[in-house]
């Protein structure tokens, strides 16, 4: 098979009243091998874009059509007007497959986006969904350090004095206190980077774990960790395989949390391996 030149175009589309916007990723002349090939849809982690899995995406437009979509929040995409669950972005990228006319489709997601693709796996929408390659994953419930806990009664003793005070002495007293360096060095480094809508739905979204969304999902998966990530360890990517009987692990040497970026060719040979028909 030769070569040809991958366009890459962005388009939108407006959902619950808000602008998302997502890529085509394809090949300029259509392949000739003959072989009917599911599109792919490609979902970014937490903090990233479309622009991250562009690169990704342009690797495997060769073989398919790649559509790639900046979630609600992040990228171009507006914010959601009010704060969101991991159900809302479900909801969100059924929606946007329903507004490209996908029937059936495979499914590459990151981080966050393996979240989401748990719990929308988990529904009878995601039958749609043929083959599932979810990469440094989230969604299990991490191993908790003492440190963790620490900050985490610290934060609440902080927070309780204001509980007492009436509105809008309350809600003033908590935005002051939430922009002290104190309470900065409590929370994580992505949760420090946000405010307003995103924070909460940071805070929504991370404290939903989907070890009873895993006996739902049936579909076959391909689950790709990097040895050394520590924003997903590996250990997480072993529950996932545990608890969904068409789940296989593959673990690339030398890579972090996106082993798509460390080793971009490894990974996009195991992958597509895994995609052919």
């Amino acid at each position: 098979m030769s070569l040809s030149e991958i366009i890459v175009s962005e388009h939108s589309f407006d959902h619950q009243g808000i602008r998302l916007y997502w890529d085509q990723v394809s090949r300029a002349e259509a392949t000739t091998d003959g072989s009917q090939k599911n599109p792919l849809i490609i979902l970014h982690g937490w903090g990233a874009s479309k622009k991250v899995m562009r690169p990704l995406a342009q690797m495997l437009a060769h073989h398919r059509d790649c559509y790639v979509l900046d979630l609600a929040g992040f990228g171009n995409s507006e914010e959601p007007k009010q704060a969101w669950c991991v159900d809302d972005y479900v909801d969100s990228v059924i929606a946007w497959a329903e507004h490209l006319h996908l029937k059936e489709f495979d499914l590459l997601a990151h981080s966050y986006g393996g979240r989401i693709s748990l719990k929308l796996l988990s529904r009878s929408w995601g039958s749609r969904v043929q083959k599932v390659i979810i990469t440094g994953g989230a969604g299990m419930k991490p191993k908790r350090s003492l440190r963790y806990y620490y900050r985490k009664h610290l934060a609440k003793t902080l927070k309780a004095p204001f509980a007492l005070l009436p509105e809008p002495l309350k809600t003033k007293g908590l935005e002051r206190l939430r922009a002290t360096d104190l309470w900065k060095s409590l929370g994580s480094s992505d949760y420090s980077a946000l405010s307003g809508v995103m924070r909460e739905t940071f805070v929504r979204s991370v404290t939903e774990f989907l070890e009873s969304s895993l006996p739902k999902i049936t579909h076959e998966m391909l689950l790709i960790w990097g040895e050394q990530d520590e924003a997903t360890p590996v250990y997480q990517g072993k529950r996932i395989e545990a608890g969904i009987p068409g789940a296989a692990l593959v673990i690339m040497d030398g890579c972090g949390h996106y082993a798509f970026l460390d080793k971009p060719k490894q990974f996009v040979a195991i992958a597509e391996a895994y995609l052919s028909p």
